[in-house]
């Protein structure tokens, strides 16, 4: 008789062929384990992964609904009206006519009207598609690395565009102060400002 030792298994049978098998089938077990089967008594499946959070209406108002809307409208303006835009955003050096614009600037103008469109879908699509705290948070961190090279930008207009009220424009509010309230209200958001601790599904209702 042999006693065999098998990551603590022991056995005291003789050591045939079926012992053999037994051994091997020990070892795949080990090196190899499987997941039991559910139950069919199991009616609800086991919740994995993140637990999403209820959302304050102000957050899921502003991301879901307000700043998606924003950015499809500055996306008709850089693709649809592209002299309004230049003038809007430096009237000394926009052109005097449509025919006058570059081709050059068209299609940079159009390119900006896809990432403003792609910003307006990544908000009011992903973030609504999902209840994954971390995806919200990935996403608008992401988006607030956006805000502050959006502020950049404008930095050759000059220091008083980011404070000038008085002579702000309509492009001007949205390149300034929107982006500005955007701004602090990921912040905030990353934070955990204004988010139940406990873990509640993200509300979709918007």
């Amino acid at each position: 008789m042999e006693v065999l030792h098998v990551w603590g298994l022991r056995s005291r049978a003789p050591f045939g062929r079926d012992k053999k098998k037994n051994i091997t089938s020990t070892i795949c077990q080990v090196l190899f384990p499987t997941r039991p089967a559910m139950s069919s008594q199991s009616t609800a499946p086991v919740r994995r992964g993140p637990i999403g959070i209820g959302l304050p209406v102000i957050y899921r108002v502003f991301f879901l609904l307000i700043e998606p809307i924003s950015a499809a409208v500055g996306a008709y303006y850089a693709h649809f009206r592209p002299l309004d835009y230049l003038r809007l955003t430096h009237a000394e050096s926009a052109p005097t006519s449509h025919s006058d614009i570059p081709l050059s600037t068209t299609i940079v103008l159009s390119q900006l009207a896809n990432l403003y469109f792609f910003f307006a879908l990544n908000e009011a699509v992903v973030l609504r598609s999902t209840a994954d705290l971390r995806v919200w948070k990935a996403v608008l961190f992401c988006l607030l690395v956006g805000d502050l090279g959006h502020l950049y930008t404008v930095r050759q207009l000059g220091i008083g565009i980011y404070y000038g009220v008085f002579t702000w424009n309509a492009i001007d509010w949205g390149n300034i102060p929107f982006v500005y309230a955007g701004a602090l209200m990921r912040v905030a958001f990353l934070l955990g400002i204004g988010l139940p601790k406990t873990g509640k599904a993200v509300s979709k209702k918007n």
